[in-house]
């Protein structure tokens, strides 16, 4: 297990970014910033690699805007 402090830091913040966006789905009843902390929270616990998981916190987060965008 990857223990160092960029892996620790990076898992802390995109977690805590997923757990907010968690909570703000399930507070306007909307699912997909709700599916979007979800799947953030999990890519933080799930991915080995601080610089892949931010790039995949990163495309989520772009992903959970364009589609509350178009209404989804």
């Amino acid at each position: 297990m990857n223990l160092d402090s960029n892996f620790l830091f990076a898992s802390l913040l995109w977690g805590s970014v997923g757990g907010g966006y968690w909570i703000y789905g399930k507070k306007q009843g909307e699912m997909m910033p709700m599916l979007g902390g979800f799947a953030m929270i999990a890519v933080s616990v799930m991915v080995s690699g601080w610089l892949l998981m931010s790039l995949l916190c990163i495309a989520l987060m772009v992903a959970v805007y364009l589609l509350a965008k178009r209404g989804y």
